[in-house]
């Protein structure tokens, strides 16, 4: 739970609950300032944010989550009493700038001085707003003239929260903001005595705060502020003086606490503020604490989702589940009802939403799931996502130099496997519209550096695995892409850090790569054969899936840099020749040419290296169960990028049915509980047995599997092998109704999405 910025854990909670109770005594002051410490709650000068944490605790007791002791008396100071010479200005006083002498404007640091009490006074008596309380971080000056005494008195506490028109000027991100707003600091309070009348003393006076205002604020406060705002009220001020003073008007309020729509101003304070506050920090895995006890599946794999607005949340959640129970159906068929319908389109065209944050909570699960393995798969391949049936769609481009009239996006994405096959989850998605302009022109493309080209997409994946293999140290990623991934720049980067992903990469015969002066091809050909090996090639096209028996050569090879390339350090890899030995008449024998920097010292470190290339195809399933099984060109959202984020969540549904499938496979004999709920696996068996009374005790997973593959046209013959992704997910969705019904039934109503 999120209360005022800081996250309560339910055993931060009942820290406070144990606390309370032990030492009824203790202050709400010394119980916010144990729990800061405890927690690691400080400000960047070191100080604990005693103050936040209050303010949090205090709504928690509020709400009933918690119940703190009493608040303690606070004793009232002296009041005081300011002599003539420090507030006394004669009626109407009227002269220039330069007769009130040397003006100061000089910070107060306790508020234990007279120099506080005045000001307080001078706040109390002449301010609108009087003297506060003011709130968050502040500093407060009180303005002096040589021949006048006590002037003026000015505050500037923390930024607000959100301001439309604020942010909207500045252009950041939510999370920018939330990480930025601390450079922001809001003029709260100014006054000059009004029986002075000076000219130009007003921008005088701000200009001097202003000054001297970054280094007070970082001295103090360890932050360096680049923008000052402050709001005025159009009903009793013009704001001149701070237009004088070169601030500038940027819009309104919405006057939702006081019900007037303020004036907002604001004053760079640095020359690249608007830079410095719209740049977004590096992704901190863990940054966001994941619940403790989700309510469901979608919670527990988007928890940490960096929406930070809860209502954002839940409509993740919510829109997750009903896509994954009614995977083949269309948006409003699938949400079920008008206003989940129109929460899911308002949900796409949210600004803050996108497939990349939506996929980094998957990512941040995924890498729990990842830890837990020694080897990890990671292919990476392109699939076209093709909307021609939805030409007013903007921002989709060409997917081919062929057909005119064929528009979609292009998806290069990287999933993780288990050496088994399991997927574990998304690592990386790239998604893009290509130019219409630049159609055709493949010739000039070749000319470009790496950066400017589509190939780019299978270093910048890589990175990503090297970046995610530093989080994992005890777990080996291997890299995997097919022939269009044979680029010199990608074993570059494979080479350079020892400790980073293992590459694998099936050979482009075109490059005509030569070892010792001769084609890589004839080189590996006239190697020795290390053995023989078993594979299973699956169905592609009009093929049928197959076994067959293959030979294998490798042997250690240095790949030289392309003459018209900059490089000039040739790389060592192994390279691995698989020949298939018999082919039926008509079927193209297989030959592959695999390059690898894992080290291949024997043939059981071959076979392997086989193995690993073999488990490519599993991405290409994921893709097929992606644009059949959650029906993604049938997705009618106006705009391409409102298409991706709505992709972000296809995408991870195709997973987790693609993970069940395999999951039953790997695991058979868990019960089914892990993955189903107790109305779920007795609808199931209801339905399945015909029996309206389900079994004592929950079948097998394996068995569970079986049975839902069945509701979506499994026969279950002993040749068809276990079932598929595509029987899965029609399972699925004559399970959610079965669900439903057998829950109103029984009286527990309708059945939350599996």
């Amino acid at each position: 739970m999120q209360v005022c910025g800081r996250n309560f854990t339910k055993a931060i909670i009942n820290e406070i609950e144990e606390i309370v109770k032990t030492e009824s005594d203790l202050s709400r002051r010394e119980l916010s300032r144990r729990i800061c410490q405890r927690n690691g709650w400080y400000s960047p000068n070191g100080n604990l944010k005693d103050m936040s944490c209050r303010k949090a605790l205090v709504e928690l007791d509020r709400q009933g989550i918690i119940h703190l002791p009493a608040v303690e008396k606070v004793t009232n100071f002296t009041e005081f009493t300011p002599t003539e010479r420090e507030t006394e200005v004669s009626p109407s006083v009227s002269c220039t700038l330069a007769e009130l002498g040397e003006i100061r404007v000089k910070p107060i640091n306790s508020r234990y001085t007279n120099e506080s009490r005045l000001w307080r006074t001078l706040l109390e008596k002449y301010h609108y707003l009087g003297a506060g309380p003011l709130c968050g971080a502040q500093i407060r000056y009180i303005v002096e003239s040589n021949n006048y005494g006590y002037i003026g008195a000015l505050a500037f506490t923390s930024a607000t929260w959100a301001l439309k028109s604020r942010d909207d000027y500045i252009g950041w991100s939510k999370r920018a903001r939330r990480v930025n707003l601390g450079k922001i600091v809001t003029n709260s309070r100014f006054l000059l005595v009004p029986e002075l009348k000076v000219a130009n003393l007003a921008s005088h006076v701000l200009s001097l705060a202003l000054a001297r205002l970054p280094q007070d604020w970082q001295e103090r406060y360890w932050v360096s502020p680049v923008l000052a705002e402050t709001f005025v009220d159009p009903t009793l001020f013009s704001g001149t003086c701070y237009r004088a003073a070169n601030w500038q008007y940027i819009g309104k309020t919405a006057g939702r606490r006081d019900g007037k729509q303020k004036n907002i101003f604001i004053y760079p304070l640095h020359p690249h503020w608007q830079k410095i506050l719209s740049q977004e920090p590096e992704v901190e895995w863990g940054e966001m604490p994941r619940p403790e006890e989700p309510a469901n599946w979608a919670e527990a794999e988007f928890g940490t989702v960096r929406l930070y607005d809860p209502r954002l949340k839940r409509r993740l959640y919510t829109i997750a589940q009903d896509f994954f129970a009614n995977c083949e159906k269309n948006i409003p068929e699938a949400c079920g009802c008008k206003a989940k319908t129109m929460g899911a389109y308002r949900f796409f065209h949210h600004q803050e939403v996108s497939m990349k944050v939506i996929l980094d909570a998957h990512l941040e699960t995924t890498l729990e799931r990842i830890k837990k393995q020694q080897i990890v798969l990671a292919p990476q391949d392109t699939t076209i996502l093709d909307y021609s049936t939805h030409p007013l769609t903007t921002g989709l481009g060409p997917t081919n130099g062929v057909e005119q009239h064929s528009i979609g996006l292009i998806l290069h994405d990287t999933l993780a496997f288990t050496e088994d096959g399991t997927p574990l989850g998304i690592l990386d998605a790239q998604c893009w519209a290509r130019d219409p302009q630049k159609r055709g022109k493949s010739r000039q493309r070749k000319e470009l550096p790496l950066e400017q080209k589509e190939s780019a997409k299978w270093l910048r994946s890589f990175n990503q695995v090297a970046a995610l293999q530093k989080l994992c140290p005890d777990t080996t990623l291997v890299s995997i892409g097919d022939r269009e991934s044979d680029i010199f720049e990608l074993f570059l980067a494979a080479t350079r850090e020892p400790t980073g992903p293992k590459l694998l990469v099936r050979a482009e015969k075109t490059r005509n790569r030569k070892v010792e002066q001769q084609h890589l091809w004839e080189y590996m050909a006239a190697r020795e054969i290390a053995g023989a090996l078993k594979i299973h090639i699956p169905r592609r096209g009009s093929n049928k899936a197959r076994d067959t028996w293959v030979e294998i050569r490798f042997a250690e090879v240095t790949l030289s840099p392309p003459k018209k390339s900059s490089f000039s350090t040739p790389v060592k890899v192994w390279a691995i020749y698989v020949t298939e030995k018999e082919t039926e008449e008509g079927i193209k024998p297989v030959e592959w040419m695999l390059l690898t920097t894992a080290s291949v010292e024997t043939f059981a470190d071959a076979q392997k290296r086989v193995e690993w290339y073999s488990s490519r195809w599993g991405i290409e399933v994921y893709h097929r169960t992606l644009k059949s099984g959650c029906r993604i060109k049938d997705r009618q959202l106006g705009t391409a990028d409102r298409l991706e984020a709505c992709l972000g969540v296809d995408m991870v549904v195709a997973w987790r049915i693609y993970h069940l499938t395999m999951l039953g496979r790997e695991i058979p004999d868990l019960p089914c509980t892990v993955f189903f709920n107790d109305v779920e696996w007795k609808a199931l068996c209801v339905y399945v047995n015909k029996n309206p009374i389900p079994p004592p005790q929950p079948p097998s997973l394996m068995e569970a599997i079986r049975m839902m593959a069945g509701m979506g046209g499994y026969l279950g013959r002993k040749s068809d092998g276990p079932p598929g992704t595509q029987t899965m997910w029609r399972g699925l969705q004559r399970l959610e109704t079965a669900a439903e019904m057998y829950g109103i039934l029984i009286g527990q109503g309708p059945s939350p999405p599996i």
